[in-house]
Order: C-alpha cells, then sequence, then structure tokens
C-alpha cells in the first residue's frame, strides 16, 4: 500500500487543543473490526464492554518536560525536544532555529544552564548540559511539555497532569500513550474491584510519532527508533489470558508495538531495546486481541498500524463517521475501541 492510501481531510475545528474537564468524559467509537460496524458510547461505559478473563495491558512510560528553550551565544533564539536521555548529561534532540547550530555551539538556557552541541546524529543533534545537576532535574527546572504540533497554544500548568497518564512512573517519554489519558483514578479503582487482569509493559514515546511519512512507497520508510520492555510478569498473564480464554486488551498503539516487538521464534517473550517495528496491512498479529486507540494523523504509521488490525475499509470508514459525527480528533481527542 501506499502512504497516500491512508490520507483523510480532517475539519480544523475536530483537532482537539485542550483536554476535557474530566479524563473518562470521552466519547468512544466501538467498532467491530470483523464487520466495520461502529457504535456511538462513551468511555466511562468502556468497563462495561470487558470480559471476566480479559487482560489490559497499558504502557507505563512517563512523558519528561522535554521542550527547552534558549539562545545562542550570538542571540539567536533557540527551541530543544529532547528525543532521548543517553546519561544524566548528555542526551540527542532535535534543534529548532534560523541556522542549525555547529558543533561546539553553547546554547544559553533559562535559570543560567546551557548545553553545548557536540556534532549530529542525522537529524538529531548531541548536546552535553552543563552543572553539576542532573538532565532530569534540569528538565523538571525549566523544561515544558512537548506537546504535539497540532495543538497550537502554549502548553500551560494543567497539561504537566493532563499530558500524562495516572500510571506513569517510567520516565522517558517525549509524548504521551494518548490511549491511556482516558484512564482517572476511579476507572483504575473500578478495574481492580472487577477483579479485571492488568498489567504493564514500557515503550518510550519518542517525537518520531509525529514525524510525517516521507516516502510514498511504504517499504522504502525507515521507521523511528523507540525504547520498550516486556518483563517476566507480562508475559505470564498473557499466556495465562490465552489459557482461560479471555482477551489481550491493548491500551493503546505503543502497548501494541511493545506486545510485537517481543515476539521471538513466534511465541512472546520477554525482553527490552529498541524498536523499529513498522506494521502497516497484512501484518500478521501474535498476541492482542482487541486495542483502545485515540483517533490519529493523516498518512502516519499509527493510522497503518490499526489499519493492520481491523482491516482498512473498516478502520477508514469509521474515520469518515467519526468526522460526520464530530468526534474530537488525536491527544486530547476521543477514543476508538477494535474488537469483534
Amino acid at each position: 500500500m501506499k502512504k497516500s492510501d491512508f490520507n483523510y481531510q480532517l475539519p480544523q475545528q475536530l483537532i482537539a487543543q485542550k483536554p476535557l474537564a474530566n479524563r473518562s468524559d470521552s466519547r468512544l467509537l466501538c467498532v467491530n473490526k470483523n464487520t466495520g460496524d461502529c457504535q456511538d458510547s462513551y468511555f466511562n461505559k468502556f468497563l462495561n464492554l470487558l470480559n471476566p478473563n480479559d487482560l489490559l495491558v497499558f504502557n507505563d512510560t512517563k512523558v519528561i518536560p522535554a521542550r527547552l528553550f534558549g539562545k545562542k551565544l550570538t542571540g539567536g533564539k533557540v527551541e530543544i525536544l529532547i528525543e532521548r536521555i543517553i546519561n544524566k548529561n548528555h542526551a540527542i534532540a532535535h534543534i529548532k532555529a534560523s541556522k542549525s547550530p555547529k558543533k561546539g555551539v553553547i546554547i544559553e538556557l533559562e535559570q543560567g544552564f546551557s548545553c553545548e552541541v557536540l556534532g549530529r546524529e542525522n537529524d538529531l543533534f548531541q548536546l552535553n548540559f552543563k552543572g553539576e545537576i542532573t538532565l532530569l532535574t534540569l528538565l523538571d527546572k525549566i523544561g515544558h511539555i512537548p506537546l504535539p504540533p497540532y495543538i497550537t497554544r502554549k502548553d500551560n500548568n494543567s497539561d504537566f497532569k493532563r499530558y500524562q497518564t495516572v500510571f506513569a512512573t517510567q520516565q522517558g517519554a517525549v509524548a504521551a500513550p494518548t490511549a491511556g489519558l482516558h484512564f482517572d483514578e476511579t476507572i483504575m479503582q473500578k478495574i481492580q474491584e472487577m477483579n479485571i487482569a492488568t498489567t504493564f509493559v514500557t515503550l518510550h514515546v519518542g517525537s518520531g510519532t509525529f514525524q510525517p511519512v516521507r516516502v510514498e512507497n511504504l517499504d522504502n520508510h525507515l521507521m523511528h527508533k523507540e525504547y520498550f520492555n516486556v518483563n517476566e510478569t507480562v508475559v505470564t498473564m498473557v499466556k495465562k489470558t490465552r489459557v482461560n480464554g479471555g482477551r489481550v486488551i491493548a491500551i493503546g498503539t505503543t502497548a501494541v508495538r511493545a506486545l510485537e516487538s517481543a515476539i521471538k521464534d513466534g511465541n512472546l517473550t520477554a525482553g527490552f531495546g529498541d524498536t523499529r517495528l513498522f506494521i502497516t496491512p497484512g501484518y500478521r498479529f501474535h498476541n492482542v486481541d482487541a486495542m483502545l486507540t485515540n483517533f490519529h494523523l493523516p498518512e502516519s504509521t499509527l493510522l497503518m498500524l490499526i489499519s493492520a488490525f481491523a482491516g482498512y475499509d473498516n478502520v477508514m470508514n469509521a474515520y469518515q463517521y467519526a468526522i460526520k459525527q464530530q468526534y474530537r480528533f488525536f491527544s486530547y481527542g476521543d477514543a476508538m475501541f477494535l474488537s469483534t
């Protein structure tokens, strides 16, 4: 298939610019991945769709305040988006400036902090942050929440809480696993009271999730690299769910990619590392029976992934239905449940 096969026209007003007052107030479009049938619902009814032996797989990654603003010694403004922290003072990052900074350039940051450009790594820059404190501490002091590019407003204090899942524990993401944003403490408590099994994988979402696919032939696309971790507990719980006849329900495309990246010889195996797994129609899923997800950008790798899972025609038709019904799209938008 081609990149253009995944294009669709979205009215600008349907791009959610801020979250709803309550996380679970979102709408929920239920799509039968076999028939394509669409049913309107609300996320606060999601638990009614679960069966006793089901397993919910969450991504416990935590968004870091990865956006920094500064200036060169010459006065030129610089915007930095940390892509990955290498160690306590070293990171690779995207840099937005009138002219790309060269090796050795010092960038002055807020509150007297600074960093030095060590070199380039393809489109990214290697940065060394000066001072005694660790980079994570520096980000906590002066970093901004890295809202996606389609959110046109500036970040504010509420985004520190709302662009983060309530179960986030593992620092490292620069974008939220957005399907998880719909869960609040009350719903998590109800899941526990219902004895629905839950487990957690980690996939640190990178800014590459928002990068456009630049080639028409998908075979030529190089997927961005993201760190994942699937532990033995996850493997055991997935196997138990299979034995008991339950469904493995991935909460978000990132949970899907983590599970599918941990496949060895056709079996789910504990492991960690970097994944470049690119899922397109024709891919055979090993571990996921149903998926909760948000609505994704046109021509994005995430739209390609859910099309592989629920069928290209079913997904594209569901998106047209969602547009007609005025669903809210993207990170702070509504949710879709793909199941049978």
